[in-house]
């Protein structure tokens, strides 16, 4: 294990033996589960959930991702002390059916401290993967397995439409509201000031993203979708809804051509993703690459400090590659 990460671990089990300690203390004057701890203590699944929930929380608050700095979210495996930690918090902020070990973990040890995000997203529907719906085809007898598959075909990603994380956050000011409604006026101001950033950004990128030579956005896997449907963009991931589903040859070839056909200049790679697929889709095609980054983490190659300074950095990557004018 890398020193980050047990840093990150030790610091995941500082909050739930002092969750646990808050909860034993509070029971003398009635006031919840944190008792005189000075605020709530929240886990977020990753980065998105996680900047929300502080931005809408504020000092009364403490709030810490289950997800370590520089990992792959979707691959989250937790420990026995995070699914403690799960146990202990007061809430837990998560995405259903993006990371399956803390679904898991939500189900059997969130009770109804549990919260998932995606019900006030709206989520939709994405692209399925093509290597997997031809594995399906093959042994279409297995009903549970092409349940299973219309399941994880639902689009996760909705904190890249700013709007929709907008209203994440106005329910969330709910939530936290219900478990500390001392501070509810502040919950709503919170989440108010935070709408009106995230309205601010999206009109950023409505006037950015309005005249672009290029409306087709090549991508590593398909993340883009809600901002391809806000800012009029038809989006092709190479990969999957998961960066883990690799395209075949057949699919690399397709994909190459339509971006010769298109005229196409940029693929776009991610961060946190290996982007040696979609290296070879770019010189396939004679195009280049350039960094568009998913924000489910951020690192120190981040290109910002927070979740506005890389959707800003975004947009400056995107007009560049579209050729927006």
């Amino acid at each position: 294990m890398s020193t980050r990460a047990v840093r990150w671990t030790t610091a995941v089990a500082a909050a739930s033996t002092a969750a646990l300690l808050a909860g034993c203390g509070s029971g003398d004057d009635g006031s919840g589960r944190n008792g005189g701890s000075g605020g709530l203590t929240v886990l977020a699944g990753f980065y998105p959930l996680e900047w929300t929930t502080a931005r809408v929380g504020g000092d009364h608050v403490s709030v810490s991702s289950l997800t370590p700095p520089g990992a792959e979210a979707h691959d989250l495996e937790l420990a026995p002390q995070d699914v403690a930690a799960v146990a202990e918090a007061d809430l837990l902020v998560y995405l259903d059916g993006f990371q399956p070990a803390l679904d898991e973990a939500a189900d059997s040890e969130g009770g109804n401290s549990a919260w998932d995000a995606g019900q006030a997203a709206e989520l939709v529907a994405g692209e399925a993967d093509a290597a997997a719906e031809d594995d399906h085809a093959e042994d279409e007898q297995h009903a549970e397995e092409e349940e299973h598959a219309d399941e994880e075909a639902v689009d996760p990603h909705f904190w890249l439409d700013p709007t929709r994380l907008a209203s994440v956050g106005d329910a969330l000011a709910d939530r936290l509201s219900d478990l500390d409604p001392d501070n509810a006026a502040t919950y709503a101001d919170n989440a108010a000031a935070l709408r009106t950033d995230l309205e601010g950004l999206d009109q950023e990128l409505q006037d950015g993203l309005a005249r672009c030579a290029v409306d087709t956005l090549v991508t590593s896997h398909e993340a883009f979708g809600y901002l391809g449907e806000r800012y009029g963009l038809e989006v092709v991931g190479i990969s999957g809804l998961s960066p883990s589903q690799e395209p075949g040859p057949a699919q690399l070839a397709e994909i190459a051509t339509l971006v010769r056909d298109r005229g196409i200049s940029t693929v776009y790679t991610e961060t946190l993703v290996d982007p040696a697929v979609a290296e070879t889709v770019a010189d396939e095609a004679g195009a280049r690459t350039a960094v568009l980054d998913p924000i489910e983490g951020l690192t120190d190659e981040s290109s910002g400090e927070d979740y506005l300074q890389v959707m800003r950095a975004n947009l400056a990557t995107l007009q560049e590659g579209q050729s927006c004018s």
